[in-house]
């Protein structure tokens, strides 16, 4: 009887495991969808790569209204905003450790590009 119990219980916690669903659904609007297809039209040349000497170069065909680096966990190393919008843009840190970092580029028509960087560091 024990066995009978048991094996019922197991059957109804599978049925019930199996309701349970963890999946997500994102809905885009087409206005989304068209600064999805536009942000990858974008080019985007940051060099050099790995970066030397705590200075780079980020240049775009797109006018970029902001800049921010951040370490990989997040910190922010470095924010620049432009008041004119810039296609080319010469980054200069103070002393940034060695490793990898994320440069966040937000473009005039608030669209936003995110690219890694690796910086070796000073020779």
């Amino acid at each position: 009887m024990k066995h009978i119990l048991l094996i019922i219980f197991v059957f109804c916690l599978s049925l019930s495991l199996e309701a349970q669903s963890d999946t997500v659904t994102f809905t885009r609007s087409s206005q989304q969808k068209e600064m999805i297809r536009d942000i990858s039209n974008v080019n985007i040349n940051i060099y050099p790569v790995p970066v030397r000497d705590n200075n780079f170069t980020i240049k775009s065909d797109k006018e970029i209204s902001s800049i921010k680096i951040t370490n990989i966990i997040g910190q922010d190393i470095f924010r620049v905003k432009y008041t004119s919008p810039q296609l080319l843009s010469k980054i200069t840190l103070d002393n940034p450790g060695r490793g990898m970092y994320l440069v966040i580029i937000l473009f005039s028509d608030d669209t936003r590009v995110v690219k890694k960087v690796m910086i070796e560091g000073l020779n």
